[in-house]
Protein backbone atom coordinates (compact mmCIF):
# COMPACT_ATOMS: atom_id res chain seq x y z
CA UNK A 1 0.00 0.00 0.00
CA UNK A 2 1.52 3.43 -0.86
CA UNK A 3 1.61 5.42 1.89
CA UNK A 4 2.21 9.50 1.53
CA UNK A 5 5.23 11.19 2.76
CA UNK A 6 4.75 14.24 5.51
CA UNK A 7 7.49 15.84 2.90
CA UNK A 8 5.41 17.45 -0.03
CA UNK A 9 5.64 15.09 -3.31
CA UNK A 10 7.53 16.10 -6.12
CA UNK A 11 6.57 16.05 -10.10
CA UNK A 12 9.50 16.41 -12.56
CA UNK A 13 7.93 16.61 -15.86
CA UNK A 14 9.50 18.02 -19.60
CA UNK A 15 8.96 21.81 -19.23
CA UNK A 16 8.75 22.22 -22.86
CA UNK A 17 5.95 19.82 -23.53
CA UNK A 18 3.07 20.87 -23.75
CA UNK A 19 0.95 17.58 -22.72
CA UNK A 20 3.01 17.52 -19.61
CA UNK A 21 2.45 21.10 -18.84
CA UNK A 22 -1.38 20.18 -19.26
CA UNK A 23 -0.72 17.59 -16.91
CA UNK A 24 1.01 20.03 -14.27
CA UNK A 25 -2.18 22.17 -14.50
CA UNK A 26 -4.43 19.01 -13.96
CA UNK A 27 -2.84 18.24 -11.17
CA UNK A 28 -2.57 21.58 -9.72
CA UNK A 29 -6.45 21.98 -10.24
CA UNK A 30 -7.24 18.90 -8.30
CA UNK A 31 -4.67 18.94 -5.38
CA UNK A 32 -6.31 21.79 -3.41
CA UNK A 33 -4.29 20.88 -0.18
CA UNK A 34 -0.85 21.73 -2.45
CA UNK A 35 0.55 18.23 -1.39
CA UNK A 36 2.48 18.42 -4.56
CA UNK A 37 5.51 20.75 -5.80
CA UNK A 38 6.49 20.79 -9.55
CA UNK A 39 9.94 21.45 -11.15
CA UNK A 40 10.69 20.77 -14.85
CA UNK A 41 13.63 18.66 -16.08
CA UNK A 42 15.54 21.16 -17.85
CA UNK A 43 15.32 23.46 -14.60
CA UNK A 44 18.42 23.40 -12.16
CA UNK A 45 16.20 23.12 -9.25
CA UNK A 46 15.11 20.00 -10.89
CA UNK A 47 18.99 18.57 -11.82
CA UNK A 48 20.37 19.57 -8.08
CA UNK A 49 17.21 17.46 -6.28
CA UNK A 50 18.36 14.42 -8.26
CA UNK A 51 22.32 14.91 -7.39
CA UNK A 52 21.03 15.80 -3.68
CA UNK A 53 19.07 12.23 -3.67
CA UNK A 54 21.74 10.59 -5.78
CA UNK A 55 19.40 9.93 -8.12
CA UNK A 56 20.85 11.87 -11.47
CA UNK A 57 22.43 8.91 -13.28
CA UNK A 58 19.62 6.62 -12.77
CA UNK A 59 17.04 8.51 -14.18
CA UNK A 60 19.17 9.73 -17.50
CA UNK A 61 17.28 6.70 -19.65
CA UNK A 62 13.91 8.31 -18.50
CA UNK A 63 14.61 11.97 -18.99
CA UNK A 64 12.95 13.63 -20.79
CA UNK A 65 10.72 10.33 -21.72
CA UNK A 66 8.86 10.56 -18.45
CA UNK A 67 6.97 12.81 -15.59
CA UNK A 68 8.87 11.48 -12.57
CA UNK A 69 7.43 11.34 -9.16
CA UNK A 70 9.72 11.80 -6.03
CA UNK A 71 7.74 10.27 -2.63
CA UNK A 72 9.10 9.42 0.70
CA UNK A 73 12.56 9.03 -0.69
CA UNK A 74 11.55 6.84 -3.59
CA UNK A 75 11.31 7.84 -7.61
CA UNK A 76 8.81 6.56 -9.55
CA UNK A 77 8.32 6.85 -13.54
CA UNK A 78 5.96 6.20 -16.48
CA UNK A 79 3.30 4.61 -15.56
CA UNK A 80 4.29 3.78 -12.02
CA UNK A 81 4.46 7.59 -11.28
CA UNK A 82 1.28 8.65 -12.81
CA UNK A 83 -0.57 5.62 -10.97
CA UNK A 84 0.38 6.98 -8.02
CA UNK A 85 0.16 10.91 -8.33
CA UNK A 86 -3.82 9.55 -9.07
CA UNK A 87 -3.66 7.78 -5.62
CA UNK A 88 -2.39 10.45 -3.68
CA UNK A 89 -4.54 13.17 -5.63
CA UNK A 90 -7.51 10.77 -4.36
CA UNK A 91 -11.62 10.94 -4.88
CA UNK A 92 -12.70 10.19 -8.33
CA UNK A 93 -9.53 10.12 -9.53
CA UNK A 94 -8.36 6.85 -7.09
CA UNK A 95 -10.73 4.82 -9.88
CA UNK A 96 -7.02 4.53 -11.46
CA UNK A 97 -5.76 2.29 -9.55
CA UNK A 98 -7.97 -0.39 -11.58
CA UNK A 99 -4.46 0.38 -13.69
CA UNK A 100 -2.20 -1.27 -11.64
CA UNK A 101 -4.15 -4.87 -12.60
CA UNK A 102 -2.20 -4.70 -16.17
CA UNK A 103 1.17 -5.64 -16.24
CA UNK A 104 3.97 -2.81 -15.93
CA UNK A 105 5.50 -3.63 -18.91
CA UNK A 106 2.29 -3.07 -21.08
CA UNK A 107 1.46 0.16 -18.98
CA UNK A 108 4.74 1.50 -19.40
CA UNK A 109 4.99 0.55 -23.14
CA UNK A 110 1.30 3.06 -23.54
CA UNK A 111 2.85 5.69 -21.33
CA UNK A 112 5.53 5.32 -24.20
CA UNK A 113 4.15 5.42 -27.39
CA UNK A 114 2.42 8.13 -26.01
CA UNK A 115 5.58 10.45 -24.74
CA UNK A 116 7.36 9.16 -28.21
CA UNK A 117 4.27 11.42 -30.03
CA UNK A 118 3.52 13.98 -27.58
CA UNK A 119 5.50 16.68 -29.47
CA UNK A 120 3.82 16.07 -32.69
CA UNK A 121 0.51 15.63 -30.85
CA UNK A 122 0.07 18.22 -28.41
CA UNK A 123 2.89 20.71 -29.63
CA UNK A 124 6.17 22.28 -27.44
CA UNK A 125 7.11 25.63 -26.47
CA UNK A 126 10.27 27.17 -27.13
CA UNK A 127 11.12 27.38 -23.45
CA UNK A 128 9.43 26.11 -19.92
CA UNK A 129 6.27 27.12 -18.10
CA UNK A 130 6.31 30.29 -16.21
CA UNK A 131 4.14 30.00 -12.79
CA UNK A 132 1.81 32.63 -12.43
CA UNK A 133 2.65 34.62 -8.78
CA UNK A 134 0.08 32.56 -7.00
CA UNK A 135 1.27 29.07 -7.90
CA UNK A 136 5.37 29.97 -7.83
CA UNK A 137 5.87 28.62 -4.30
CA UNK A 138 4.42 25.07 -6.04
CA UNK A 139 7.37 25.50 -8.52
CA UNK A 140 10.73 23.95 -7.24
Amino acid sequence: MFLPSPLPDIILFDGVCNLCNGFVQFVIRHDPQSRFRFAAWQSEAAQSLLRTHGLLPDVRAAEPESVLLLSGGRLYSHSTAVLHIAHILGGRWQLMKMGWVLPRSWRDALYRFVARHRYRWFGRQESCLLPTPALKARFL
